[in-house]
């Protein structure tokens, strides 16, 4: 294959990227309607007559079988989040802790509530609680707050608790936090016993929006952050709007970097709201529930990262190594904030700086260009001196671009 035809499959993979979004999006609406209906989410009959109608539109009919097995597929993963959308594997709903031994399914057995120092200890004890009132027995484990804490030696802490009080398959741990503690306790989960279940409840807006969905889970090793981890599925995500109550303003903005991302990758309505909201706090449900939705369809689609959700790395390629050299200085949200506007066209730039402004987020940094270079060759989406990044053009839309490293506005 010459480098002519890589080029025009590439750019037709990147329009297949933005008609899949657009497709899951109108499926979010299906969806909701069927769940108000009470209808189910399969129609067979439907399902034939389409594939019928779509493959007699292929001229070429050589083409049609292999056209029907590939909308067989989109359609096999269309159903796939109706379900989780309408069965309610995740569950946005105030005042959600108090009710979560309920609500997360678990009616014996032992449970490890695990918690970081900066997280309200209401939060974790109110979880504990109600597991135990349904019959499970429930411990909290908690660790130091910080990203500095997210190693392996906090790693193996949790680990040792789960082997001191005698945990076995077929028990479970239960993340109450933020992202830190959401990706420690997913991987403790992930590798204890070669795998157990596990279940979040996110309690800031950052993990809320983020890392409660997609199954990332990992700790930071030799300075690097994420850099040994797993893909462990949370069984089941508790979303309480009511735990943002307690986040600073800062910590509030900070988590509302990753739902400008969505926007401006996939959902425009999503950005228009962040623009003119007053008061993100009380817009949070709704933030939560679209933000969540994107992120889902495309994590359904590609669970492992293998190619369309390196969307959802919008601003991290920058982000991720402007945190590190800044040594404290920016949150998460806040050098993905900055990490953004690099690879932001004109038009979008404009709003990008508008709304992070509005929200005291920064939009530029005097951080050394060369090491942030230098981390971005460590990133695990570099190739040689290349690294593929997310480019945003057009709210709404994105495209990928693999771009030299040395090249790179910083």
């Amino acid at each position: 294959m010459n480098e002519e035809e890589r080029r025009k499959i590439d750019q037709i993979d990147s329009a297949m990227a933005q008609l899949f979004v657009q497709r899951m999006a109108a499926v979010r609406s299906v969806a909701a309607n069927k769940k108000a209906a009470g209808a189910p989410v399969e129609d067979l009959e439907r399902e034939r007559a389409m594939l019928e109608r779509r493959c007699a539109e292929l001229e070429d009919a050589s083409l049609r079988g292999y056209y029907s097995d590939f909308l067989r597929s989109v359609i096999s993963i269309s159903k796939d989040y109706q379900t989780e959308l309408i069965s309610g594997s995740i569950i946005i709903e105030r005042g959600c802790l108090s009710r979560a031994g309920q609500l997360l399914g678990l009616k014996s057995g032992k449970a490890l509530v695990v918690s970081d120092s900066g997280v309200p200890g209401q939060y974790p004890r109110t979880v504990a609680e109600s597991l135990a009132g349904c019959g499970v027995e429930a411990s909290v484990f908690t660790f130091e707050q910080g990203e500095a804490n997210k190693n392996l030696t906090t790693y193996a802490a949790v680990m040792n608790a789960l082997v001191e009080r005698g945990f076995t398959r077929t028990d479970a741990v239960v993340a109450v936090g933020g992202g830190v503690v959401g990706d420690m306790a997913g991987f403790v989960a992930a590798t204890f016993m070669r795998g157990i279940r596990f279940f979040n409840i996110p309690t800031t807006l950052l993990s809320q929006v983020d890392s409660s969905v997609g199954g990332k889970t990992a700790v930071d090793f030799g300075g690097v952050k994420n850099i040994v981890g797993a893909f462990h599925m949370p069984s089941k995500v508790l979303i309480d709007p009511d735990t943002l109550a307690t986040l600073p303003q800062r910590q509030l903005a900070n988590g509302l970097v990753e739902a400008i991302k969505m926007g401006a990758t996939g959902d425009a309505e999503l950005f228009e709201l962040i623009e003119r909201s007053s008061d993100a706090a009380a817009d949070a449900d709704e933030i939560i529930r679209r933000s969540i939705a994107f992120k889902k369809s495309v994590v359904d689609a590609d669970p492992r990262e293998s190619g369309l959700r390196r969307v959802l790395n919008f601003g991290h390629t920058i982000g991720h190594a402007i945190e590190s050299v800044g040594a404290g200085r920016y949150l998460h949200g806040e050098a993905v904030a900055l990490g953004m506007l690099p690879f932001a066209g004109p038009e979008v730039r404009g709003r990008l700086e508008a709304v992070l402004g509005k929200y005291n987020l920064p939009v530029s940094h005097s951080l050394p260009a060369a090491e942030i270079r230098a981390l971005i060759a460590h990133d695990k989406k570099a190739s040689g001196a290349g690294i593929t990044v997310v480019k945003v053009d057009k709210i709404g839309t994105f495209r990928f671009e693999t771009v030299d490293i040395e090249q790179l506005a910083l």
